[in-house]
């Protein structure tokens, strides 16, 4: 792995993302129907938040257990993106290289880093996983 290439060599740069006024549903379907574990929360292009896998899991296991509705339901009731989303976010921004990523993803207790422009424009997000299989391909 060339540990100064730029992040753009693995971002995934096509990215899923709601807004806030979305329902908190419409992420758990997103992420039922697509291999992805991490979508950015943007407000025309701009990031304002990340939900995880992991955020909603909390919220699947903590409604689950005290009613009969479904789960949509339930999360559509009781949550708001908004009220979920991470919002104090650590970012890389798109000129930044491989070995700052991997720098950020060892030291933090996270997966995934929104890749933004200077306008904090949402450009892409990589994950530890893209960095994975970016190294394995180099070897």
């Amino acid at each position: 792995m060339k540990n100064l290439d730029p992040i753009s060599h693995v971002m995934t740069a096509n990215v899923l993302t709601v807004s806030i006024d979305q329902k908190l549903s419409t992420v758990r379907k997103m992420m039922a129907e697509n291999p992805i574990h991490h979508i950015p929360v943007v407000n025309d292009r701009k990031l304002v938040g990340l939900i995880s896998a992991t955020d909603m899991l909390k919220l699947n296991i903590a409604s689950a257990e005290t009613s009969t509705k479904s789960i949509d339901e339930l999360i559509d009731q009781q949550y708001t993106i908004e009220q979920v989303m991470q919002k104090n976010l650590v970012t890389i921004n798109i000129r930044d290289s491989m070995r700052k990523a991997a720098h950020i993803l060892s030291n933090g207790l996270f997966h995934s880093l929104p890749v933004i422009d200077d306008d904090r424009s949402l450009i892409g997000i990589i994950t530890s996983t893209d960095l994975i299989r970016y190294l394995a391909k180099s070897y």
